[in-house]
C-alpha cells in the first residue's frame, strides 16, 4: 500500500513551463494533496491549462502575490497529520525559523511548509517538520528549481523527497524551456 503523498510547492514567479512540467509530472503519480506556498498564485491556472490538469490546491498568499486574496497562513489535515502553512515571509524565515516554530506550535502542527527564501531545506525542531520546497521557478544558491513530495505513512515519521526540475542536456535552468526534465535530488537528513 502507499502511503498518501503530498506534493509542495513554491516561489513559481510567472514561470509558466516549470510548474506545468510539475503538474504533468504529478498527473501520471498518486499524489493526493497539492500545496502551494505562495509568489505565483496567478501561475497556478495557465501552468494547469498548459498541463491539461486542474488539482484542488491548498494555498497561502506570498509577498508577490499583493492582489490576491488568499489567506497569509493556515493549516490543514492531511493523513493524520496536521500542516502549518505559510510563504514565510510574515515569519521572517530568512532571519530565524523560530517565528514560524512558534505558529506550528500553536497550530498543534506536526508540520511547517514555507517558501519566501527560494532554498530547500528541511529539519525537525521541536517534533515539527519544518520544510521549503525551495524555488519552482527562481532557484537561488546554485540549486536547481525544485519542488518537494511529503509522503506520510501509518504509524511512522514523514518521508521527504526532492525532485529537480532540469532542462534538457548541459543548459542551465531557464524561464520559458520547453524541455525540462524532473529527478530526484537528494537532500537527505535523518530525523
Amino acid at each position: 500500500m502507499n502511503a498518501p503523498t503530498m506534493l509542495v510547492v513554491s516561489d513559481s514567479h510567472n514561470n509558466y513551463s516549470s510548474l506545468a512540467a510539475i503538474l504533468r509530472w504529478a498527473k501520471r503519480r498518486d499524489i493526493s494533496a497539492f500545496v502551494f506556498l505562495g509568489d505565483g498564485i496567478c501561475d497556478l491556472a495557465p501552468a494547469s491549462k498548459l498541463a491539461d490538469f486542474y488539482p484542488t490546491w491548498n494555498m497561502v498568499r506570498g509577498n508577490g502575490d499583493w492582489q490576491s486574496d488568499v489567506p497569509l497562513s493556515a493549516t490543514m489535515e492531511f493523513a493524520g497529520h496536521t500542516f502549518f502553512l505559510s510563504h514565510g515571509h510574515i515569519n521572517r524565515v530568512k532571519e530565524s525559523l523560530s517565528s514560524l516554530i512558534i505558529h506550528a506550535q500553536a497550530a498543534r502542527a506536526d508540520a511547517a511548509l514555507y517558501g519566501h527564501t527560494h532554498v530547500a531545506f528541511w529539519d525537525e525542531i521541536n517534533g515539527i517538520l519544518a520544510l521549503n520546497p525551495g524555488s519552482a521557478g527562481f532557484p537561488r544558491s546554485n540549486a536547481p528549481a525544485s519542488f518537494a513530495t511529503i509522503s506520510c505513512p501509518p504509524d511512522e515519521w514523514f518521508v521527504i523527497h526532492y525532485w529537480a526540475i532540469k532542462t534538457s542536456g548541459s543548459a542551465p535552468f531557464s524561464w520559458g524551456r520547453n524541455s525540462l526534465r524532473i529527478s530526484s535530488w537528494d537532500l537527505s537528513k535523518t530525523p
